[in-house]
């Protein structure tokens, strides 16, 4: 498992474009069967990408938990962006439909993940953060979430978002999770941008061609980067740092939060004028 350190604001002015994609993009989720695993050192945040064309089991090593399996005090949020597959959790098995999640439930043992066709795998996104509570283990489907319309047409950015894990769909400790799609001929995301106080987020990229990019803008509103996003990465954001994007097409994102509470909304808003 890769560790990834947070850097302060004064660090991060200074920092090179090499010197962000190293800090800040996980590019690797998917690369053969898995499953590929990044430690995150804000608000502790482990993801994963599993592409089965195997029967394939979730090992960590135990030094990074300091418990004897990872969820003995974590929950995970698992949602699959590829073809249908299945997540069997201490012995029962979930079927996941593409943009199908599935929560697992703080104390899970064992857990595996398979493709129903090996050469067309199916490709598990995981989330994995503290908690405190134990909360049943729940399948979703995209139909079942929670969804809403945003922006317009005007400024490109006409978008659904689908909350899963959250306060008014499947409960949680303190993960919150869901994806938001950009409808044919809009490519800006969280614009005006915001940061979280009490949380950090990480958005993962997908559903676009392979020769497009999503070029994705973070750092404090008064020192604003951009990191070139490929299909099936990710970006880590610490949570004084802004977190929006524009694409050479439209896109859709997983998003996905942890830190001091689940509420949606809770955000700290930027005007447009304020950024630099």
């Amino acid at each position: 498992m890769e560790t990834r350190y947070s850097v302060d604001p004064v660090h991060f002015s200074a920092m090179t474009t090499a010197d962000l994609r190293e800090k800040f993009l996980i590019e690797s989720l998917f690369d053969g069967n898995g499953p590929n695993l990044f430690y995150v050192d804000t608000d502790r945040v482990i993801i994963g990408g599993v592409s089965p064309s195997r029967p394939t089991p979730l090992a960590v090593d135990a030094s990074i938990t300091g418990s004897d399996n990872l969820l003995d005090r974590r929950e995970l949020g698992i949602i699959n962006l590829g073809e249908p597959g299945a997540v069997r959790a201490d012995g029962k098995s979930y079927r996941l439909a593409g943009l199908d999640v599935l929560y697992v439930s703080t104390g899970t043992r064992e857990i595996e993940f398979s493709s129903e066709d090996g050469s067309k795998p199916a490709r598990f996104y995981l989330v994995c953060v503290p908690s405190h509570a134990k909360y049943p283990t729940s399948h979703m489907t995209q139909a079942d979430a929670e969804s809403e319309a945003l922006g317009n047409q005007e400024q490109a950015n006409r978008r659904t978002i689908y909350r899963y894990i959250h306060t008014g769909g499947i409960k949680s400790s303190q993960l919150v999770m869901g994806f938001t799609r950009l409808e044919p001929g809009n490519v800006w995301n969280t614009m005006p941008p915001h940061t979280h106080s009490r949380r950090s987020e990480v958005y993962l990229y997908f559903d676009f061609p392979k020769d497009d990019v999503v070029f994705h803008y973070m750092g404090s509103p008064q020192e604003t980067r951009h990191l070139v996003v490929r299909e099936g990465q990710a970006v880590a954001s610490p949570s004084w740092s802004i977190h929006s994007g524009s694409g050479t097409r439209a896109y859709s994102f997983v998003w996905a939060m942890a830190g001091e509470n689940q509420t949606f909304a809770d955000m700290d808003g930027v005007s447009i004028a304020g950024i630099m």
